[in-house]
């Protein structure tokens, strides 16, 4: 079982960035495959972006494409998402997920259901 820690959410004015981190601990980060989903208030969780094994594939949602990038550091159990020109839309939990990508370093996941493990999830809010 792999327990997962984001970080690195807070307070930013719109067109700024923030870089959310997701340390994992637990077995093999590399046998994961990551992804990263948000909730706004009184709304459903949604897909963010997604990233194989050994950051092979990665995919995005059409919402924020553009404006994102999912990258892992397998050496230090990390996942990170780099958030640029933010919106006040943006404001949302954000959570980091894993799933046993099987061995397949293009597999990517992009469906809730298909995750395992959750984080606590970390707090952004973008002011306008």
């Amino acid at each position: 079982q792999v327990q997962l820690v984001e970080s690195g959410g807070g307070l930013v004015q719109a067109g700024g960035s923030l870089r959310l981190s997701c340390a994992a601990s637990g077995p093999t980060f590399s046998r994961y495959a990551m992804g990263w989903f948000r909730q706004a208030p009184g709304k459903e969780r949604d897909f963010v972006a997604a990233i194989s094994l050994n950051g092979g594939s990665t995919y995005y949602a059409n919402s924020m494409k553009g404006r994102i990038t999912i990258s892992r550091d397998n050496a230090k159990n990390t996942v990170y998402l780099q958030m640029d020109s933010l919106k006040p839309e943006d404001t949302a939990v954000y959570y980091c997920a894993a799933v046993d990508g099987l061995g397949i370093d293009f597999l990517v996941a992009k469906k809730e259901y298909e995750y395992d493990y959750w984080g606590q999830g970390t707090q952004v809010t973008v002011s306008s």
